[in-house]
């Protein structure tokens, strides 16, 4: 009964991660299949798998996708150019014949009762496990573990950079800061922060120069991409009500007090 409960669920949220076009939503709904397939394996007696489903590939991996999408941004756009001729229709071909296959053997499977499980968790599921890997596939185990840290290894190996030049110090920094000022021309201090003499102090309002004009550069890349940034002519409407009430006190709301009358007056001082 859980099995025809959560395989819609999952096949919808498997072809949700083919079709929406916001990779945040995307790995949302790849959370809903993992979760998904973590209820299965609690169905099936396994609850060592059903928590490593949780924890790892859920809890860490799927974490992992959301802190690199935040780091690489949302403001490049996929190139819809076909470099290499006839792609397109060879993938679709391959993936005709792969669905047609997976039908295919889908159709050809027989039903039947699971047998062994009774057996195989009769001393503890969690102990049956770990009595498997430390005696029949040890060396399975140990070779992958191994091949795990070699690959953490490399990784750190390929990451590494050697230094060139001496490492920036503060008086050096300032020194680049000021001739990168006299030769180009560029702002010698940090940049604005949003918000910076405007009416609202959120990362999606552009900080306001001198001359009352928007710093671009005191907003995110990201915010500029997604079009989330707010302007001046989509709070135009804002700011007559607001200099409407500034100019004329008796249109401004009342915080307390009946409507249209004030909330203290000299009689209700006495």
């Amino acid at each position: 009964m859980t099995f025809w409960i959560l395989a819609p669920i999952m096949v919808a949220a498997a072809l949700g991660i083919l079709f929406v076009r916001k990779a945040v939503h995307a790995a949302l709904l790849l959370a809903v299949v993992m979760i998904s397939i973590a209820f299965l394996y609690a169905v099936m007696e396994a609850p060592f798998l059903f928590a490593v489903q949780i924890i790892v590939y859920t809890g860490a991996i799927l974490m992992l996708f959301l802190f690199v999408m935040m780091l690489i941004g949302v403001d490049a756009s996929d190139s819809t150019v076909e470099t290499i001729r006839g792609q397109r229709v060879m993938a679709t071909v391959l993936g005709l014949l792969f669905g047609t296959v997976l039908v295919v053997g889908i159709s050809q499977v027989t039903y039947g009762t699971v047998v062994g499980l009774d057996t195989a968790n009769s001393g503890g599921n969690v102990p049956a496990i770990a009595n498997i890997l430390f005696s029949r596939y040890v060396f399975a185990f140990e070779a992958t573990s191994a091949l795990l840290i070699t690959a953490v290894l490399g990784a750190m190996v390929l990451a590494h950079r050697e230094r060139l030049t001496p490492k920036a110090t503060q008086a050096s920094l300032a020194a680049q800061r000021i001739r990168d000022f006299g030769e180009h021309g560029k702002h010698p201090g940090p940049l604005p922060s949003p918000g910076v003499y405007a009416r609202h102090n959120a990362v999606d309002t552009p900080a306001l120069l001198p001359d009352g004009t928007a710093a671009e550069s005191s907003v995110s890349r990201v915010l500029a991409a997604r079009g989330t940034v707010r302007s001046a002519p989509a709070l135009a409407d804002d700011i007559d009500v607001v200099t409407a009430q500034i100019g004329d006190p008796a249109s401004m709301p009342e915080t307390s007090g009946k409507a249209g009358t004030p909330a203290n007056t000299t009689e209700d001082v006495k």
